[in-house]
């Protein structure tokens, strides 16, 4: 099964990919299909406007979940409000798979999308995709920071006071739990490991409540966690301090195809800042009430920083990674 899902993407892949002219003074990570010479870190327009698409059907999908049908009628609305304001039939394509979203998008099939948090590297650099906008509120993305607990009469007050202390992380898949802390404390000036002892908890709030109870000194762990086991009675907020936050982590990017017609491309922009979400599509996302706008330069530079960090190549063999451990995420599931 693995190899039959890496040779139907990677034989996609070789069917798209002719690279561009040689006028092209700077790529940076990007596919050799594309350009990248004003420095955004995203596929430039294509220069010569034979190449622009400007099709009369629009093909829009959402990152794969298990139960599809689920988001293909949350977005329903979103699509008939892009179809309005484009001029263009607006039609739910289903993706399977990460991979496959990202080959659809490379080959033209795909238009318009919405790519969970890691995988938006791949589509930006193999697939010519132009992140645009998150989910989200009036003042912010939606999200979550990793943050840094102790407690409050703890004498931990910076990273730096983590040195020598027992620290509990969740466990080593945890993006805000390990990877994370891994990838952006030795930037402060701290080495998880070398400059203090890691704990493995198992999860978010079971280090919270290590902390609480005295097992820890402290822990990295996701916002949105310690704010719902607040809200929850769980924990006394006061019994904590947070000594360190990061950049806040964005969840699924939306955005389009590079090549698509200029024209084209400001409708759909204007109608994602200008849709707001219905009651129900609130509640299937969380709350969140609008498409948040952002850069893949921006607001995607703490992901990057993670995904160096631990080894992940946004590249064709950083895809074929990404395709067996797909497969073998299926396979343990049945």
């Amino acid at each position: 099964m693995v190899k039959k899902m890496l040779a139907g993407v990677i034989a996609g892949f070789m069917m798209t990919g002719v690279a561009l002219a040689d006028d092209c003074t700077n790529r940076g990570t990007l596919d050799e299909m594309y350009c990248d010479e004003n420095n955004d870190l995203v596929a430039d327009q294509p220069k010569d406007p034979n190449d622009w698409k400007d099709p009369d059907t629009l093909v829009f999908t959402y990152t794969p979940v298990e139960d599809p049908a689920v988001y293909k009628d949350a977005f329903a609305d979103f699509q008939e409000y892009l179809a309005e304001q484009t001029g263009k039939k607006v039609i739910y394509y289903t993706v399977q798979s990460n991979s496959a979203e990202v080959e659809a998008m490379r080959s033209g099939r795909l238009h318009i999308a919405g790519f969970s948090t890691g995988p938006t590297g791949f589509a930006v650099n193999l697939a010519g995709y132009v992140p645009i906008a998150v989910k989200g509120y009036e003042d912010s993305f939606q999200g979550y920071n990793l943050i840094v607990v102790t407690k409050k009469d703890s004498d931990i007050n910076s990273l730096e006071d983590l040195k020598g202390k027992n620290v509990a992380h969740t466990s080593a898949s945890s993006n805000s739990g390990n990877l994370a802390p891994r990838a952006l404390f030795p930037k402060h000036g701290i080495v998880p490991d070398q400059d203090y002892t890691v704990m493995y908890s198992g999860k978010h709030d079971q280090s919270v409540l290590g902390v609480a109870h005295g097992d820890y000194d402290a822990a990295p762990v996701a916002s949105d966690v310690f704010e719902r086991m607040a809200e929850a009675g769980r924990i006394n907020k006061d019994d904590f301090k947070i000594v360190f936050t990061s950049p806040r982590f964005p969840t699924s990017s939306f955005g389009y195809a590079h090549n698509l017609h200029p024209d084209l491309v400001k409708k759909i922009v204007d109608a994602f800042y200008a849709y707001r979400f219905p009651p129900d599509m609130q509640e299937t996302f969380g709350g969140a009430d609008r498409f948040f706008p952002v850069t893949y330069l921006k607001d995607w530079e703490v992901i990057r920083d993670i995904a160096a960090a631990t080894g992940t190549s946004y590249n064709q063999d950083g895809l074929k990674k990404m395709i067996e451990k797909e497969a073998a995420d299926k396979a343990k599931k049945k």
